[in-house]
């Protein structure tokens, strides 16, 4: 791994660790402060039947490049299937959500600029075998509140979690 200034280096599975509250192992590439907040970059690994609830990003735009599986992703209104090597972009302002279709899915997240990543930290902690696999909304929830990023605005869109996860 290299983190010189202006430059980032990180082997696949390089990067801290975290477990997100949501549901799912963030592994960052690249953390606001190292791109002086133009970005922040985490690869979300994840498994079937994991959803978002329907959001936005008010103030920046959240890029998803699927390396391994399928999720299913709600973008203003409309459901796509994205397979591995498929790309979907909610721009800032646009209600979005996922859930993950296959067993296991691996995605790249990126968020421009990085303005995300307080939300992200507070609805995460780093990945130890006590906290992986725990789901908590609430703590997702208080994060929005606390550091803003992200504004939910419902239960998750889809037919098969009509009543959120």
């Amino acid at each position: 791994m290299s983190t010189t200034a202006g430059v980032i280096v990180r082997a696949r599975d390089e990067g801290e660790r975290r477990w997100f509250y949501g549901g799912g192992e963030h592994l960052w590439k690249a953390t606001t402060e190292e791109t002086n907040g133009a970005f922040l970059l985490f690869e979300d690994r994840m498994t079937e039947g994991k959803v978002t609830p329907l959001h936005i990003h008010p103030e920046s735009d959240e890029s998803m490049m699927v390396l391994e599986g399928e999720i299913l992703v709600h973008i203003d209104g409309t459901e796509h299937r994205v397979g591995a090597g498929g790309f979907a972009l909610a721009a800032r302002g646009v209600p979005h959500a996922f859930l993950v279709t296959s067993p296991e899915v691996r995605l790249l997240c990126l968020h421009t600029p990085g303005c995300c990543q307080r939300f992200y930290l507070g609805a995460s902690d780093p990945l130890t075998a006590e906290n992986a696999g725990t789901v908590d909304m609430g703590r997702v929830q208080a994060s929005a509140e606390q550091y803003g990023g992200i504004e939910i605005l419902g239960p998750p869109p889809f037919a098969a979690h009509p009543d959120g996860i």
